[in-house]
């Protein structure tokens, strides 16, 4: 891993399990929907953006990987906290289990609040209103001035049709990372996984 690319950024992104967490992150990476295996403990990724390198790090939403999801807050300086619009109670776990997690977390991590799957939502499905969500966003970054973000943390996304899932991750860089026109110009989408298979040192491809 010596010759691994620093992070400029660590961004983690929790939630409970089959919120669609893993499906959100790869939308942004690969610009495409993929129907995902269940994360198992938490997997990386290196987002390059603009001169700047962003470790992305996916967490299990299964209970008993809360002590792991501990492990992986320190030092984060943003965290996305992802839940199904259609189900209160993944809304509810946000505050009462992720956001203690956090405290491991940098003082000033900006967090995320972030709504899933709002293809699937209809009126009668919806279980979460969106003044609810902005509510959640408010109270959690009492401690940050978020008048400099070019809007209230509190997305409402979808992986299959992409709806503001790049709004989302442009929006926390340009808010946590400086850049310039120079570097505007410079950006790119590339990202790299950091996983390596032992023995061949090739390395596995997409989202894991």
């Amino acid at each position: 891993m010596a010759n691994k690319k620093k992070a400029d950024l660590k961004v983690i992104i929790m939630g409970d399990f089959a919120v669609g967490k893993t499906s959100l992150i790869c939308r942004y990476i690969e610009g495409k929907f993929k129907t995902q295996e269940p994360t198992i403990g938490a997997a990386f990724f290196l987002k390059q953006w603009g001169p700047y390198n962003v470790a992305v790090w996916d967490t299990a939403g299964d209970e008993r990987y809360t002590g792991l999801s501990n492990f992986y807050c320190r030092n984060a300086g943003v965290a996305i906290l992802a839940y199904d619009i259609s189900s209160d109670k993944s809304f509810e776990s946000l505050w009462a289990r992720f956001n203690p997690l956090l405290s491991a977390a940098h003082e000033d991590c900006l967090k995320v609040v972030v709504g899933t799957k709002l293809d699937q939502v209809t009126p009668t499905s919806r279980a979460v209103t969106i003044e609810e969500g902005l509510k959640l966003a408010q109270e959690l970054n009492e401690h940050l001035d978020v008048s400099k973000l070019p809007k209230c943390p509190y997305f409402e996304t979808s992986s299959l049709t992409g709806h503001n899932v790049k709004d989302l991750f442009e929006c926390i860089f340009q808010y946590r990372l400086p850049i310039n026109d120079t570097d505007k110009a410079r950006q790119v989408n590339d990202t790299v996984d950091l996983y390596e298979t032992g023995s061949s040192g090739s390395k596995k491809g997409g989202c894991c």
